[in-house]
């Protein structure tokens, strides 16, 4: 298989994203930075540092609920290790979002004090919610808010705008199109973020996409893999003859006889961005 994923990582809007979020950084008191449980490091971008220039940053592990507990727990301890303030949150069904507040008030409580001491106590916090597209952002605001106020959708990149959504009398939060940075040298990384629909399938081949995910879901969860497609994933298979032995036993066929392995290709990526195939983390720190 070709090692170059050729993926167009940086479309137009991106640029206008990027300025977006360094202009207002200055109107916020904090950062939140989503990121996908299932692959925190591929999913943090690399560049949000420079771009909010220092801010208190709470790094929120979304989707907790697609990923494995064990290797979210090992994620957990790794960035309190780093000193990092850390919420784990399920947007899709709201688990720990009401924690929001509370994180973000811990992350300042030296600037809330000093607010308070200066009488201004009353002042509500601002926070800019920022992460790499399809991370669930739009979902977990929408929770946050308990109403529809960002857009939200399977496809990444379609926040548009600056959105400041009021959460109670204490929290605004400033909602941004979700960005991914010029250049990414690491074909790991390019790879978690393709298997989370982080980037548009259509730049993509998705069968080829799809052989690779077979490789990892082999090593990393080879019971989980076996039990959904029924048929041992062998160590010597390669990718797409392990995507073939899942359309066969599927009965994917088209005319002649022929596998249809596109169709198992797209099943394959469907079933592990919505949890099908289990709880599935693809690094560990």
């Amino acid at each position: 298989m070709d090692n170059r994923m050729n993926i167009n990582w940086f479309p137009g809007h991106m640029t206008k994203a990027r300025r977006m979020i360094e202009e207002n950084t200055k109107l916020v008191d904090a950062v939140c930075e989503i990121v996908d449980a299932r692959i925190p490091r591929s999913s943090r971008n690399p560049d949000v540092e420079e771009l909010t220039r220092g801010k208190p940053r709470l790094i929120i592990l979304n989707r907790v609920d697609l990923a494995d507990p064990e290797v979210t727990a090992l994620w957990t301890e790794y960035y309190k290790g780093e000193k990092a303030d850390v919420l784990k949150t399920n947007s899709r069904d709201g688990q720990g979002i009401s924690g929001l507040s509370g994180a973000i008030r811990s992350l300042l409580r030296e600037k809330l004090a000093q607010n308070e001491a200066k009488g201004l106590g009353g002042k509500p916090v601002r926070a800019m919610v920022i992460g790499v597209p399809n991370v669930g952002k739009s979902t977990f605001i929408n929770k946050v808010a308990g109403r529809k106020s960002a857009k939200t959708s399977d496809k990444p990149g379609v926040t548009r705008g600056k959105q400041w959504i009021t959460v109670d009398n204490r929290l605004e939060l400033l909602d941004t199109p979700g960005i991914l940075w010029p250049r990414i040298d690491d074909p790991e990384t390019g790879l978690a973020l393709a298997f989370t629909g982080a980037v548009r399938d259509e730049i993509l081949d998705v069968e080829e996409l799809a052989a690779r995910l077979m490789l990892k879901l082999r090593e990393l969860y080879p019971a989980e893999l076996s039990a959904r497609y029924k048929f041992a994933p062998e160590p010597d298979m390669t990718g797409v003859e392990l995507v073939e032995a899942a359309a066969r036993r599927r009965g994917f066929l088209i005319s002649g006889g022929e596998l249809d392995t596109l169709r198992m290709a797209v099943i394959l990526l469907d079933e592990f961005r919505g949890g099908v195939l289990g709880r599935m983390s693809l690094e560990k720190p």
